[in-house]
């Protein structure tokens, strides 16, 4: 075993956002590239004399490689302990957890999230705070600092830790402890949720499927729904964690869950249906014949979550990203709770959460959390709906419907045009932000403009202000039309169209969602000029 000390160049323009690093697999395999990252972030947070850390990712390829990287230059960085899920196996949830549970100094999560796996897709590390949520900007900025001025990596020269077996081993004066990555996340939803009820709902003939995408909360979901709480064998599907997620892309929206669509619509469905992503901070909920959407979803959840006994107090608020529809508004409103507008970015919902000023929190790409942990939790919000279907003993259609009738119904789309050039993109985005001032007033496509902005946050906890946070155009009667480049791909651009109409007639609260949005599509096209600013007729993904 040999300590080594080996020089290196500055990581040019690289910059970590929220989500970490993300980039192209070969990318993080080249020579020193990993290792330069590790070590940046090792300075960005001060080092890591005495410290512990969480360490575990989604099972994409490179994690395990990678994942003896971390260790062998956290030995050598004079760590005081790393927890590692057994094979490497954490979900971000799961993570952000063991990282409160345990009390560490953080840890490193490997993760791409929802993007692809595989030697020609997409990998992703990133460092979550002794909160267990996210990196602050002013934490990034400093690793983002610390990629400009390195010169040197700290590795110790070893055969590699057997993250088989269980238990605590030693790399030179760092302890490595092995853990079952599912057993704590599964006692902390066990302590939320009334598992006998849900086990009584599943003993009463209840189906459910599960899609786990060959992604990270197959383990999860099948010890907790089929060893836990009783569901049929074979409830979850796809739920070995594979390197390339079985070759497909793990995002749980219609497109790419378009199996468990297939199912869930058709004949003989089960009565409950849900996926979770790559690294299981994302959920999708279908009933039989119905996609809740992630929004509606958040709604429903805040308005019924005092059905489990963790949230039986009521809740102290609740939190949206801006982009998300503001169903979770009038719920709010109704409950006489507090409901905070944020950027997207989990940072924000975790400032309220850790205030105290938050309870529940969502997104619209199907994020939805609560205080916890600090990050979404694809998982908790599947088990919270079981939860609710358990007590109310309604469908998730008839709970849906007799939602919409106390609150109203946000009819809400988002159209992705993906790996748009950056320059096409960019030029979209600043003729659009320089017509802004002139559209409150005009009328399009039969709809008059009340109001366009550019969003800014100013966070009520720590005083930040977040400009450039997507550009918003308000219609009368409560439509909107946001656009936004999205950051969590590696190649190109994501411009994001956000749409949404409001409805509160009981006669047209049963219509098709694209239907209903036909309008508010028609003007969101005429005012930024999509087509023309693109090439594209038609968006990539629609959900």
């Amino acid at each position: 075993m040999k300590r080594l000390k080996i020089e290196t160049r500055p990581i040019a323009g690289q910059k970590p956002g929220t989500s970490g690093l993300r980039k192209k697999t070969h990318v993080f395999m080249g020579q020193h590239y990993l290792e330069n990252y590790v070590q940046s972030i090792f300075d960005g947070i001060g080092g890591l004399g005495g410290k512990t850390l969480v360490v575990g990712g989604d099972g994409r390829y490179f994690n395990d490689r990678a994942i003896q990287v971390i260790l062998r230059m956290a030995a050598a960085s004079g760590a005081k302990a790393c927890i590692v899920g057994q094979n490497g196996i954490l979900s971000t949830p799961a993570a952000s957890n063991l990282i409160r549970k345990r009390s560490t100094s953080g840890g490193l999560i490997l993760s791409a999230s929802h993007n692809p796996g595989g030697p020609e897709a997409d990998f992703g590390l990133k460092y979550n705070t002794p909160n267990g949520g996210p990196a602050p900007e002013h934490v990034t900025d400093r690793i983002y600092a610390a990629t400009q001025t390195i010169a040197a990596y700290h590795i110790i020269e070893t055969g590699d830790v057997d993250l088989g077996r269980l238990g605590t081993s030693t790399l030179d004066r760092m302890t490595i402890e092995v853990v079952d990555p599912v057993a704590d996340y599964a006692a902390l939803m066990e302590s939320l949720f009334d598992f006998d009820a849900i086990r009584a709902l599943f003993a009463s003939g209840f189906r459910m499927r599960f899609d786990a995408m060959h992604a990270v909360t197959g383990p999860y979901a099948t010890e907790i729904l089929e060893g836990r709480l009783g569901a049929a064998p074979g409830t979850v599907v796809h739920g070995t964690p594979s390197p390339d997620f079985g070759g497909g892309h793990p995002d749980p929206n219609p497109i790419w869950a378009k199996e468990l669509i297939d199912v869930m619509m058709g004949k003989d469905a089960p009565d409950f249906g849900a996926a979770s992503d790559g690294d299981g901070d994302r959920n999708m909920i279908v009933g039989r014949g119905l996609y809740v959407t992630p929004s509606d979803s958040l709604a429903l959840l805040a308005a019924q979550a005092h059905l489990a006994p963790a949230y039986a107090g009521g809740l102290k608020g609740v939190a949206r990203s801006m982009p998300t529809s503001g169903a979770v508004d009038r719920v709010a409103a109704k409950l006489g709770i507090a409901c905070y507008e944020t950027p997207t970015g989990r940072k924000f919902f975790g400032n309220l959460l850790d205030a105290g000023r938050a309870t529940l929190c969502g997104e619209e790409s199907a994020g939805t959390g609560s205080d916890h942990v600090r990050e979404k939790d694809g998982l908790w919000a599947v088990l919270l709906w079981l939860n609710i279907l358990a007590v109310t003993k309604q469908s998730v259609a008839d709970l849906m419907a007799d939602h919409w009738q106390t609150y109203g119904r946000n009819y809400y789309s988002r159209h992705d045009y993906e790996d748009v050039e950056a320059d096409k993109a960019n030029a979209l985005m600043s003729a659009l932000r320089d017509v802004l001032p002139d559209l409150p007033g005009r009328e399009v496509q039969g709809l008059t403009i009340t109001s366009a902005d550019e969003f800014a946050y100013d966070d009520p906890v720590d005083g930040s202000r977040s400009e450039g946070q997507g550009l918003r155009i308000g219609f009368a009667g409560g439509g909107r039309a946001v656009f936004r480049l999205s950051g969590t791909g590696t190649v190109g651009a994501t411009l994001r169209v956000y749409l949404e109409s409001v409805e509160t007639d009981p006669a047209k609260l049963h219509q098709d969602a694209q239907a209903a949005l036909a309008p508010v599509i028609a003007a969101a096209e005429e005012i930024a000029r999509i087509k023309a600013h693109t090439g594209r007729a038609a968006p990539d993904v629609i959900t």
